[in-house]
């Protein structure tokens, strides 16, 4: 296929931005609440968003049916812990009976898989990404503020055991609190036959007297960490994503880096996110957004209003974030409000 042809189809989709980006990625929080309070995600005495605030699990799913129906092929499952909202396995079953949803995965904190796996397989959820930051019970605690590490370990050890298509770990790397980690995460990766990715820290919201800009540990540090104890080849692979990926030689699995501030993946970004609440954010590090859950209750019956929204949305999706560590927070949601 030529290029132009190529051109011609993508903007066949109605899903195309200002910048020509084509949008085919949505991700969806079921919940801002979560079993732990990691030090880089919110504040320790964060107060969560009242439940009757939140879309209805019917109306999570008409959202994610309506996106499909626009031409997104990935769907991925976030929060908060979204294994922690009531009876949601029944919006993952419902999501994964749709045609043309290629991709459907799940980010968890791990605590709830050893309950929730093989259910989850059989919905049709295809990979797993399972944040894990140390190997060490004291500083997974320090860093979770509550966390039993022992949970999370068995909850991979089911991912694995459920034989997801792929089971990944992500990491944040901070400086000074588990830097000196990265190869035994990798070693620990491989040694189960998983990918890991490495993830700069996100400045969202107010975290307390966690200081972002002492403890940034870039991706090119971490890249020349493991380049002295392994040799590492660049791939074009990709998740559908923002991580860029690296093939440790011999190996057929992979590390990969998310790099908001050292290599900013905004110019390719193919991604949308719905929160809890129903509004659509257009850009991570950005406010611009629709209130989506307004449309639903506004046409409980006619899916035309919310289709248009969505496409609509299309041209207020900015061109990129801007974060920037030497300066307080702009975007004052936290992590968990945002969806990871």
């Amino acid at each position: 296929m030529n290029q132009t042809s190529e051109r011609n189809k993508t903007r066949s989709s109605p899903l195309i931005d200002q910048f020509d980006r084509q949008i085919s990625y949505l991700r969806i929080s079921v919940t801002d609440r979560c079993d732990l309070r990691c030090i880089y995600c919110m504040s320790e005495d964060i107060e969560f968003v009242p439940r009757s605030q939140l879309l209805t699990l019917e109306e999570l799913y008409r959202v994610g049916k309506n996106f499909v129906d626009l031409g997104v092929s990935k769907i991925r499952i976030t929060g908060g812990e979204p294994l922690t909202r009531r009876n949601v396995m029944q919006l993952f079953e419902q999501l994964g009976t749709l045609q043309g949803l290629k991709d459907f995965t799940l980010t968890t904190n791990g605590t709830l898989l050893k309950r929730y796996a093989p259910a989850l397989k059989a919905a049709g959820v295809t990979r797993i990404n399972i944040s894990l930051d140390t190997l060490r019970a004291d500083r997974f605690h320090a860093i979770t503020r509550k966390g039993d590490i022992q949970r999370t370990l068995e909850g991979i050890d089911a991912a694995l055991e459920a034989d997801f298509d792929r089971v990944k770990i992500n990491a944040v790397i901070l400086k000074h609190h588990n830097h000196d980690e990265i190869t035994d995460l990798v070693r620990f990766a491989q040694d189960r036959g998983m990918d890991i990715s490495f993830i700069e820290e996100m400045p969202l919201g107010y975290v307390g007297d966690h200081d972002r800009a002492a403890v940034y540990y870039s991706s090119d540090q971490i890249l020349l960490d493991l380049q002295k104890h392994y040799e590492l080849t660049a791939t074009t692979e990709n998740s559908g994503g923002p991580a860029r990926y690296y093939r440790i030689n011999g190996s057929p699995h992979r590390v990969g880096f998310i790099s908001p501030h050292s290599h900013n993946f905004c110019d390719h970004c193919n991604r949308v996110r719905l929160t809890a609440e129903g509004r659509l954010l257009l850009c991570l590090g950005q406010e611009h957004s629709v209130d989506l859950r307004r449309v639903v209750r506004a046409h409980p019956m006619d899916d035309e209003p919310l289709q248009q929204a969505i496409i609509d949305s299309m041209q207020i999706k900015p061109k990129g974030h801007e974060f920037d560590l030497s300066t307080k927070p702009i975007i004052f949601r936290h992590m968990n409000a945002t969806g990871g």
